[in-house]
């Protein structure tokens, strides 16, 4: 299992971040989303045989929010 950090920018309403763990986590291969709020952070574990943290980004993306930087951790 891989972790990735995305960090935001334009996270305004706490509705943001459920509106991002929907669609995260409806990505093929997301086990786990966390949206951090105060941090303007997305953490994700996720299959990286199944998606990779780019991926995720662009979901993000599609969403309207601009990713700042993207950390990948591998397991």
């Amino acid at each position: 299992m891989s972790k990735a950090i995305l960090q935001l920018d334009g996270l305004s309403c706490p509705s943001c971040m459920t509106k991002i763990e929907n669609a995260v986590s409806q990505q093929a291969g997301v086990e786990q989303v966390k949206v951090l709020f105060n941090a303007a952070k997305v953490k994700a574990d996720f299959d990286a045989e199944q998606t990779t943290a780019a991926d995720l980004a662009n979901v993000v993306t599609n969403l309207g929010y601009e990713v700042k930087a993207v950390k990948v951790k591998e397991n």
